[in-house]
């Protein structure tokens, strides 16, 4: 094996193994922490019953409903994270996050509307899942042309994100809409939900399987990922398939968002800074960015809504307030590094 590719492969498993411990503390300090903490002492009894699927005791219970609604935290702070990652690569500008392209809007419109109808959960959200589909595909018969296009040119991508900024304008005129005339009863968790809200999220199937799906698209694509963000002009004639690249970090990347913001409505920052934060801590190479950013979102927004949930408990913030009150200092020492 060449001596590069065994040190790359050594430095991305030495990197991935640390980043997965990290993981898994994030979601037992989680689990401990709250308005009643677990004591240390008492983890490996809770965790036995937890095995055993026979939670009796107080401390048992509690790390129940905490992991469930931490590795909720994890999977949408990952979904957020990879799909930040695919969207930096398709607009080959490493400051543009998951909502660049209007699909949270579109999952706003559809959320705010079943909200409105006093629907159930469930309803809300297939309607927040419809609406980002429904934007998701607007968008690309909009900028067909340019997505099935082998060439990178920097015009095919400023007009696609023009097209994205446009929908999501009228996303957000929309919600404005809606808030103006929704009642009081509704407008709380409307506007919970528009910041990004953890506390009813549960722990389902289907967003482990569309990030496990996108992951491994991602890990697939990585050397081509490479290929495009260095030699976007040349990449087609260096063998990529620019536009079957390019149409298939759009559809993943829109596919993560929608579950992400099914799952926990809008949470900003997290697909902005965490893998411009990895980007500068382990390198722009997409085959250790793409898993050390998703793992790294999903510890970041565990630790997020852990510190939302218990900063002024018994209250509870949404932890799209945390996650942006975080995210933008560290945005900004994120330019300042960059500029220097």
């Amino acid at each position: 094996m060449h001596p590069t590719s065994a040190n790359l492969r050594s430095r991305a498993g030495i990197i991935v193994a640390g980043l997965l411990l990290a993981c898994v503390g994030s979601v037992l300090f989680a689990g401990m922490t709250g308005s009643v903490s677990i004591p240390l002492a008492d983890l490996p009894g809770a965790l036995d019953e937890l095995l055993h699927r026979r939670p009796d005791s107080l401390a048992a219970t509690l790390l129940d409903l905490r992991a469930s609604r931490a590795l909720s935290a994890f999977v949408t702070g990952a979904a957020l994270s990879l799909a930040g990652v695919m969207m930096q690569a398709l607009l080959r500008n490493p400051l543009a996050d998951p909502y660049v392209l209007g699909i949270s809007s579109g999952s706003a419109v559809g959320a705010l509307a079943a909200l409105m109808a006093a629907c159930a959960a469930w309803v809300v959200d297939a309607a927040a899942f419809a609406g980002a589909v429904v934007i998701s595909m607007l968008l690309y018969l909009l900028a067909r042309r340019d997505l099935r296009s082998g060439s990178a040119a920097e015009g095919g991508t400023a007009l696609l994100l023009l097209t994205g900024v446009i929908l999501s304008s009228a996303g957000s005129a929309v919600v404005s809409l809606m808030l103006s005339i929704s009642g009081e009863n509704e407008l709380r968790g409307m506007v919970f939900w528009l910041i990004g809200d953890l506390s009813g999220a549960p722990l389902r199937a289907l967003p482990w399987v569309v990030l496990a799906a996108g992951l491994l698209f991602a890990l697939r694509m990585a050397r081509s990922m490479n290929v495009l963000a260095l030699h976007a002009e040349a990449a087609a004639t260096l063998g990529i398939r620019v536009g079957a690249l390019r149409k298939g970090l759009f559809f993943c990347s829109g596919l993560l968002t929608a579950s992400a913001v099914t799952t926990a409505g809008s949470i900003g920052f997290v697909g902005l800074i965490v893998p411009h934060a990895c980007r500068f801590a382990f390198g722009p190479d997409h085959r250790v960015l793409i898993p050390a950013a998703t793992l790294a979102g999903g510890a970041y927004l565990v630790l997020a809504d852990t510190l939302s949930r218990t900063i002024i408990a018994p209250q509870q913030l949404p932890v799209g307030v945390i996650t942006a009150l975080v995210g933008a200092p560290v945005f900004l020492y994120q330019l300042h590094r960059l500029r220097k």
